[in-house]
């Protein structure tokens, strides 16, 4: 029997339904949450994203505003807009879209951020909260949205094994703190991990986010398990009108003959991450307002 699908789309709808509810009760309170997304430079792909993330604003009835700054300005000049955000108390949220030019260091970027303000939940002070499992720190979009998926499709955490496929500051290892806080046993691997698959294959839940087109194949996969693919990869498709597809880090078609649960790519993990960055910057609205 083919794996159940876990919709992203319509968990993120509800998702964005909760914060239009939410949102909608704050502006009744005198306060219409607000994010700045700065995007520095023209990649087309943040574009693309950035313009993604101020139409959901705008829709929630939040106040989105994204500045667009040339691939040309100094990293002082990006910090110093920082700090005007900081403190605009208007601007409940900031986001600097990545990646920034490589005259800028990234980290200075993160570190300027409020953690007051940081809903992408990359600020060392909220990476902390997160794994100490404190509430009031944001944990990033993408392991955040994860974890709604998981319970929305009804996939019991506390107890299972849990293989994290990735270890990145944006998405293995925050995964690794929100399924520690929700009782899982977790193994993360890596590029140097021995006998991958064979630890792959303990996995009763296994969450790819390695960057590799259609790395995880069936005989990877324990029968019954299931497979939440975060990786969103573009490779050439001649068959294909554009010239190319997008693809997961899991073999799609040979993994869903085996698993129980399984996250498409796209329509899977993808729509989760803009309906939790809306959710945490309603999270920062509402900070100090009891």
């Amino acid at each position: 029997m083919p794996a159940e699908l876990i919709d992203g789309v319509a968990v993120a709808k509800l998702v964005r339904a909760e914060v239009a509810r939410d949102t909608q009760a704050l502006v009744e309170r005198g306060v219409t949450p607000g994010l700045t997304v700065v995007l520095v430079g023209e990649d087309p792909a943040s574009a693309v994203y950035v313009r993604a993330k101020e139409k959901a604003c705008i829709e929630a009835g939040m106040n989105g505003k994204t500045i667009r700054l040339p691939a040309t300005t100094p990293q002082d000049e990006l910090l110093a807009l920082i700090d005007r955000l900081n403190a605009d108390t208007t601007v409940h949220g900031i986001l600097v879209q990545m990646p920034v030019p490589k005259h800028i260091d990234p980290q200075a970027v993160i570190l300027r951020i409020a953690p007051t303000k940081d809903v992408d939940g990359f600020h060392p002070v909220n990476v902390g909260r997160v794994w100490i499992g404190e509430k009031s720190g944001f944990a990033p979009c993408t392991p955040a949205g994860v974890m709604v998926l998981l319970e929305k499709a009804g996939v019991e955490v506390s107890g299972k094994n849990v293989v994290v496929l990735g270890r990145s500051n944006i998405v293995g290892k925050p995964m690794v703190s929100l399924l520690v806080a929700a009782s899982a046993t977790v193994t993360v691997c890596h590029s140097k991990t021995r006998d991958l698959p064979s630890v792959v294959r303990g996995a009763d839940i296994l969450i790819a986010a390695i960057g590799r087109p259609e790395f995880v194949t069936a005989d990877m996969v324990k029968p019954g398990a299931v497979v939440i693919d975060v990786g969103i990869n573009r490779v050439d498709d001649a068959t294909n009108a554009k010239g190319y597809r997008l693809c997961g880090d899991v073999h799609f078609a040979g993994v869903s003959a085996v698993a129980s649960k399984i996250t498409p790519v796209p329509g899977g993990v993808g729509p989760m991450t803009i309906a939790m960055l809306l959710k945490n910057t309603v999270r920062a609205a509402t900070q100090g307002l009891d």
